[in-house]
């Protein structure tokens, strides 16, 4: 009998063992699930939406003012890199080389074209942010008040939907806006991004040029106009991140910019030309 109960007493033990074993696998996976880094981040480098603040305090004060933000105060070394205009056929390639070498973005999204690539507003997003460039990148000073909100508004929810968050961000094609598209964009909770250097590739700059013009005028706190959807673009990029590095400048998304170097509020009112941009925007 003595015999039978140590081994009952073993075989319980040993159950015992696998059932502790096999709740730290749980434990373990589960941590894996929720986020739990599995390699180490190389310095100065974030892609996932965590390094964008979001909605911070500093947005909505900047929201709240209704005006067009041109650039960051430039107190700091951050700069914001932009492109419009997708999802386009080159919109994988961006991501995946903006993915690659760990720099954030901020993609400025048509409404009609979010179908036309299945996730890519995700993805976007998760490599910083996402912002409104309406729905068919119409000329909205050129539209009535009620098209013109239309145009935004279709685009804003259409993203939110595609993208898995809320927007906040707003451009409006080609920079045109005046008062009334301001508190369009304002009356929809849309902070309203416009640019400090364009890059000239939607005007047909070649990749030598687009380099030029986004190089010579980066420095902390602007935010750089390019797009998504031009081969040449592509291909601009390694010298731009070369450039980023060189002059020990580090690239985030709009919120992030907008959070650690808030433009005060007579920059805000002085628009562009408190950020170095002379004459009619044209891009965008």
């Amino acid at each position: 009998m003595a015999i039978v109960a140590g081994l009952v007493l073993l075989v319980l033990a040993l159950s015992h063992n696998a059932g502790s074993r096999r709740h730290a696998g749980r434990t373990s996976a589960g941590a894996h699930a929720r986020g739990t880094p599995t390699r180490r981040q190389r310095p100065g480098t974030s892609v996932t939406s965590q390094s964008s603040p979001g909605e911070s305090d500093e947005v909505r004060r900047l929201i709240a003012l209704g005006k067009p933000i041109y650039c960051a105060a430039r107190r700091g070394n951050e700069v914001a890199l932009t492109f419009d205009d997708g999802p386009g056929p080159y919109t994988r390639l961006m991501i995946a080389k903006l993915r690659k070498h760990g720099v954030p973005a901020t993609f400025f999204i048509v409404g009609r074209n979010i179908p036309l690539l299945a996730g890519a507003t995700r993805k976007e997003r998760s490599l910083g942010a996402v912002g409104d460039h309406t729905f068919t990148h119409p000329l909205l000073t050129s539209l009535g008040s009620a098209e013109a909100a239309s145009e935004i508004v279709r685009t804003q929810a259409a993203l939110a939907r595609a993208s898995g968050g809320p927007v906040f961000l707003f451009r409006p094609p080609y920079g045109g806006r005046d008062p009334r598209i301001d508190a369009i964009a304002r009356a929809h909770g849309l902070l309203q991004i416009l640019w400090t250097v364009d890059s000239a590739d939607s005007l047909g700059a070649n990749y030598a040029q687009i380099e030029h013009n986004v190089i010579s005028g980066m420095h902390g706190g602007a935010i750089i106009l390019m797009h998504e959807n031009h081969g040449q673009t592509v291909r601009a990029m390694l010298s731009i991140f070369a450039a980023l590095r060189r002059k020990h400048l580090r690239a985030v998304s709009v919120p992030q910019l907008l959070t650690d170097d808030p433009p005060s509020l007579a920059q805000v009112r002085a628009g562009g030309s408190a950020c170095g941009v002379h004459g009619a925007l044209t891009g965008g």
